[in-house]
């Protein structure tokens, strides 16, 4: 028998599986075409403390290899999702994560409240996002930042807290290190890496925002290096994310230390290629003998 399930702070979930934040909006959308109770976890669509529009189109362009996106964290903001959305789908039986996002210190800790009185048991915190009284610098883009932000958090709930880290530093392991002091229960990285296309015939950027968020296999082997960077650095959890796209990445990212893994950019490709991704993982752990998840995090020899 295989065992595909994996404890996650206090949390059983069924399988490592779980689909990424602003790919697979609130859930809902997706259960037309597939059981989404089947995945491990959701982490939901990112939620602010207002309603945000979103960046001008056009805000995704295909790559070679991936998308860029500048989606700009459209949401209906965290009172719309309580009072809205969340009692249509709090009784999906898969583990909820409430990703969240802002411009200030005071606009994480007002959503992290907010969230306080749901049953969501784990806040995925995002500091990807631009500090308005740093001159715009990702919170996540330097150790005193993302430390400060985290222990903001900590103060805010009792509920776990994931953070989300940006590839876009030139040490990820000691800003793993500085939310791990914080009081963070784990991380999640790597979230999108800045990038840009443009138009050749006219010579002008082709997204509205000209930076966006490189995603897909072209970052996989990057993510890969950081994900085994950070599970060398840190004593918490750590799941990857980063172009899986088959069976053999998710085993790919767990043997470098993850504990369970993010799909993102393939629910964009074909809305239920998390269940082939688990259908080919549960084969690979078949065919290696493998009983357990667990024993494949961090099992890379040399």
């Amino acid at each position: 028998m295989i065992d595909l399930s994996v404890k996650l702070f206090g949390q059983t979930l069924k399988n490592p599986i779980i689909a990424a934040s602003g790919t697979f909006a609130f859930g809902d959308y997706f259960d037309k075409y597939f059981d989404i109770s089947r995945l491990g976890g959701i982490s939901l669509k990112a939620l602010t403390g207002q309603m945000r529009e979103g960046n001008d189109t056009p805000r995704i362009v295909e790559t070679t290899s991936g998308i860029i996106n500048s989606v700009g964290l459209q949401n209906p903001g965290v009172d719309a999702f309580v009072t809205d959305i969340y009692p249509k789908i709090k009784n999906i039986d898969t583990c909820l994560i409430a990703n969240v996002s802002g411009s200030s210190i005071d606009e994480y800790v007002d959503v992290i409240k907010r969230l306080n009185d749901t049953d969501i048991a784990i806040i995925e915190l995002n500091i990807s996002c631009p500090n308005v009284k740093s001159g715009g610098l990702q919170f996540g883009a330097t150790t005193k930042a993302a430390y400060e932000a985290t222990v903001a958090a900590r103060k805010a709930t009792t509920k776990k807290i994931m953070v989300k880290l940006t590839p876009n530093v030139t040490d990820i392991g000691a800003i793993a290190k500085s939310v791990e002091d914080a009081g963070a229960d784990g991380i999640s990285l790597v979230n999108t890496f800045s990038a840009m296309a443009i138009d050749i015939r006219s010579r002008t950027p082709i997204l509205a925002n000209r930076i966006g968020g490189l995603s897909g296999p072209a970052i996989k082997p990057i993510a890969i290096r950081m994900v085994n960077q950070v599970y060398h650095t840190v004593k918490i959890p750590v799941i990857g994310m980063g172009g899986i796209m088959s069976g053999e990445d998710v085993a790919e990212f767990m043997i470098a230390g993850a504990t369970a893994v993010m799909v993102g950019t393939a629910n964009m490709i074909t809305p239920d290629m998390s269940m082939t991704i688990l259908e080919e993982f549960k084969q690979f752990m078949i065919e290696e003998k493998i009983e357990r998840v667990s024993d494949l995090t961090g099992s890379l020899i040399g």
